[in-house]
């Protein structure tokens, strides 16, 4: 995060020049999708990982177009038609079918885990359903500067509240590289991308769209982490799937 700072400062710097100044509503909206969007939602996703797998911690996080939707009742009461209550159940069946398998393999720290990473896919999708009003005032790269700057900031304190300041200067090379290659092609570049989605298609086909990501992270888990891919995996990808599929019909 450090690295990715400054990026998101000139960012927000650059998208600022010659606009007019935030109001306080705006402040308070930055400062959530900031807390939200990236620093909440990946500290409870790394969190859920060490209890749960990859496939499915993936297969939880390919929810959030449910979660988008029900946000969407919820809070600007959109009705839900039946073939989008279809594809929602479908869709936690699928989860529901893998969690109860590694349930029954791995015990009982899969629900703490199970539920760190649906916490996740929850505040991911309040930063999508919010984001999506505000980034038509503010443009992508203004709210994408200035609310990752408050995500990096809270990622650093957090660092230094845990960590000795001297642990930072201990880290070896080969690390500093892989942190630079992270900040900008794993952090600045997707989120800066996701926002100029939403800017454009609005928040729940961005969700929709980005499930991609998800399924790459299954496929490679099973690639590069040797994790298994049993039949109940394999059903409940299938139904999810299905799930994601059929709302994307729905709308």
């Amino acid at each position: 995060m450090l690295f990715a700072l400054p990026l998101f400062l000139a960012m927000a710097w650059w998208a600022s020049r010659g606009r007019p100044p935030l109001t306080a509503h705006d402040r308070r909206m930055v400062l959530l999708l900031g807390v939200t969007g990236y620093y909440l939602a990946s500290f409870l996703d790394f969190l859920g990982l060490q209890y749960i797998s990859a496939s499915l911690e993936r297969l939880i996080l390919y929810l959030n177009p449910t979660l988008v939707l029900a946000f969407g009742v919820l809070l600007f009461g959109r009705r839900v038609t039946r073939p989008q209550a279809v594809a929602i159940g479908v869709s936690y069946l699928g989860v529901l079918l893998v969690f109860g398998h590694e349930v029954g393999f791995q015990g009982p720290d899969v629900v703490l885990g199970a539920l760190l990473v649906f916490a996740s896919a929850v505040s991911y999708a309040v930063y999508l359903v919010y984001s999506g009003e505000l980034v038509q005032r503010l443009g992508s790269m203004r709210l994408v500067g200035l609310a990752s700057t408050v995500a990096c900031a809270l990622c650093i304190a957090q660092f230094f509240v845990l960590r000795s300041p001297a642990v930072a200067l201990a880290v070896p090379e080969p690390a500093l590289w892989l942190s630079l290659l992270n900040a900008t092609v794993c952090t600045v570049a997707p989120v800066l991308m996701v926002m100029m989605a939403i800017e454009r298609i609005g928040p729940t086909l961005a969700a929709q769209t980005g499930m991609v990501g998800p399924m790459s992270t299954l496929l490679m888990g099973i690639v590069i982490l040797g994790e298994p891919f049993t039949a109940w995996i394999a059903a409940g990808t299938a139904l999810v799937l299905v799930g994601i599929w059929l709302l994307a019909r729905a709308r």
